[in-house]
Order: C-alpha cells, then sequence, then structure tokens
C-alpha cells in the first residue's frame, strides 16, 4: 500500500506565514506580542527546545526573551517571577520549560501562570475550556497531532480514533479535541489488555507513550492515518544514537495511509501552535485591556 508521509515542517510553514501576517496587524495597533520563556536549572534538552522556539518566534516576528533560573531557586520565588509577568502587560505570553528540578511544584507554577497569558494551553482553565468545546486555544503538543490529522482530508466526525497514552498535556486534550468535532475516540494506556484489538479498528491512530517501536505493522489498519507523538533516543548497533518515534516507521509506513516521521513530523507543528497559541493570547489581552481601558490604550503604555 503507498502511503503518505505528513510533512511537520511544511505545515509549520504555512501556519507560520498566517501567524506572521497576524502579528503585523497587532503591531500596528501597539501590541507586538512578547513571549518570556522560563527555564530553570541546565537541561540539554530544555536548551534545546528553548533555541527552536526562539528561532521559529524569529520567523514570525515575535520577541523572545529567555529568562534562565538557578536549579536551587525556590517555589516562591519562581512563583513571584511569574507573578511578574503576569503584572507586566508587555509580557502577553510566559512558557514554562519542562522539566524542572524535582523540588518545584510544575502544577502550581503552571497554575500560576495567568489564563490570558498561558500560550502552552495548560493551564487547568486551558485545559478544561476544551471539555465545553472552546478549542481555539489548547496544549501545543496535542492541537498539532489533531491538525497533521487534518491534513490528512479525513472528515473528523464519526471518525474511529484511537490514542495511544493518557497524559493530562497530550493524550486526554487529544480526546477531548476530537470528541468535539465528533469523532469516536477510544483512549489506551499501559493498563490497556491487547492494546493490538484496539489500534487494528482505528481510522486514526495517534501514539503518545515514550516506547520506541511500540506500535507494529501488524497493529494498525490498512490505510489508517498514523500520527506519532513519541521522541525516543535509541543506540543502534554501531554505538551511534539516533532519534525514533513510538511508531516502527519501516514497518507501519507499508501499512498506513497517512504516517508522520519523527522527527520532522509533530516536533515543528508543536513550536508553530505555540506561535499561533501567541497571537491569539495576545488578541485576548487587547481585547481585555481595551475593555477596561478603552481602545487607545496600548501594551506597556
Amino acid at each position: 500500500m503507498s502511503h503518505s508521509v505528513l510533512d511537520g515542517r511544511a505545515v509549520a510553514e504555512t501556519m507560520l506565514a498566517q501567524t506572521r501576517a497576524q502579528v503585523a496587524d497587532l503591531k500596528a495597533t501597539g501590541w507586538a506580542p512578547r513571549l518570556c520563556s522560563i527555564s530553570v536549572g541546565d537541561v540539554s534538552a530544555v536548551q534545546l527546545y528553548v533555541r527552536n522556539q526562539k528561532r521559529t518566534a524569529e520567523k514570525a516576528n515575535i520577541q523572545f526573551e529567555e529568562l534562565h533560573f538557578l536549579a536551587e531557586i525556590h517555589q516562591e520565588q519562581l512563583l513571584a517571577a511569574i507573578h511578574g509577568m503576569n503584572a507586566d502587560p508587555r509580557v502577553t505570553g510566559i512558557i514554562l520549560q519542562r522539566p524542572v528540578p524535582a523540588h518545584l511544584s510544575i502544577k502550581q507554577l503552571q497554575g500560576a501562570i495567568h489564563p490570558l497569558k498561558d500560550v502552552e494551553g495548560m493551564h487547568p482553565a486551558s485545559i478544561g475550556n476544551i471539555v465545553y468545546n472552546e478549542l481555539e486555544l489548547g496544549p501545543c503538543t496535542a492541537m498539532a497531532s489533531v491538525e497533521l490529522l487534518r491534513q490528512t482530508g479525513l472528515s473528523l466526525t464519526g471518525l474511529e480514533v484511537v490514542v495511544v497514552g493518557h497524559s493530562e498535556i497530550v493524550g486526554k486534550p487529544i480526546a477531548f479535541l476530537l470528541m468535539a468535532e465528533g469523532a469516536t475516540v477510544t483512549v489506551c494506556h499501559h493498563m490497556t489488555r491487547n492494546l493490538s484489538v484496539h489500534s487494528r479498528r482505528a481510522d486514526a491512530l495517534f501514539v503518545a507513550v515514550g516506547r520506541a517501536g511500540i506500535i507494529n505493522a501488524e497493529m494498525v489498519k490498512p490505510g489508517a492515518a498514523v500520527i506519532d507523538i513519541g521522541i525516543n533516543q535509541v543506540t543502534l548497533p554501531d554505538g551511534s544514537t539516533k532519534v525514533v518515534g513510538d511508531v516502527d516507521f519501516a514497518s507501519v509506513s507499508n501499512i498506513a495511509g497517512w504516517i508522520t516521521p519523527v522527527p520532522g513530523g509533530v516536533g515543528p507543528v508543536t513550536v508553530a501552535v505555540l506561535m499561533r497559541n501567541a497571537v491569539i493570547g495576545a488578541t485576548r489581552q487587547k481585547k481585555h485591556y481595551e475593555s477596561l481601558f478603552g481602545p487607545a490604550h496600548q501594551a506597556g503604555q
């Protein structure tokens, strides 16, 4: 069976072109989006995320500021920094890079970010809005995964979907996003019995568990759309390393109708969604300030 690779980089470029135009409109009214990235400690993966986000922000003409805190910072100190950014109208979006040191409560820190500045879509209010079919802004990876499914042209209404992975920021939001579109969704996880029984009936299969090769060709319905969200580093026989997804691409690509590569699939679209969320956040804040102070008010003035 011939398959179509869902090129995340191409999808991201299209999205960024739209975002650039929206940023220009916001700047014309005095509301230039400005993102502040918070990272704690020195984690190489986080540094890579920040570089990718900064590079993409530059493409979208969005201001991007890096704020780095020592790993020993106290919870109260970091909360104070977040509250300061919440109160600063020049900051329109706050990104909390994960992971943070074990002594910090990621849940409390994420909850401290004002929902209007929650460009990652991870505030409890943002995730809760999805349950009520408010789908404009949500967790970036979940939104990116659904966006790639849309690229197939499949009608989401009545679509049989299986999500493997039930995390609060990926698996569960994907399920709610698709249910809002009329899809029939089954969510599987590490306690699911006979995973292949579920996965083989899916018209669209999302996989986000962090286990390389957990899905093989025998577990996929012929012609299905397969969205691989996993990122795993594996060691090859010669000692070198390679980044792969949760899906065995070589075998599944012979069965699937559409499939995302890793890297180059969900990842680039996730960062593009973050930039789109930055525009949504700035627009919402503009409306909020105008409702309080009138249409002449501008950020930082």
